[in-house]
């Protein structure tokens, strides 16, 4: 089964930073496994959610692949041990918005 989430990419200034959304597509959907493909994430960004990943408990694989450096689209495959794959996702998402938010705090105090 194919699911596509399709989101155009746009950028969107709030304050000083631009944002965009980016393009996902779920090319597995399982019980306890989900297989993503993302057009627009980066590498850097891929890793620090797989780590913060390997955080939750119910997490048994975390991973992701890019076929080709230049042209590939990243891969990312999460497997649980029976949690739901899009509410752990989800909650690493949210874990990993925090720590960037404090990041940013503490940057901005620090450069001031």
């Amino acid at each position: 089964m194919l699911v596509v989430l399709e989101l155009k990419r746009k950028f969107f200034k709030l304050g000083k930073f631009s944002y965009f959304v980016m393009e996902i597509k779920i090319l597995e959907d399982k019980k306890n496994k989900i297989v993503l493909e993302t057009k627009d994430l980066q590498q850097g960004i891929l890793n620090a959610l797989k780590n913060e990943l390997y955080n939750d408990k119910h997490v048994k694989i975390a991973t992701y692949s890019i076929r080709h450096p230049l042209v590939g689209k990243p891969k990312m495959i999460l497997e649980t041990d029976g949690a739901d794959p899009r509410d752990v996702l989800k909650k690493a998402a949210d874990r990993l918005k925090k720590v960037n938010e404090k990041f940013k705090k503490d940057f901005v105090k620090e450069v001031r």
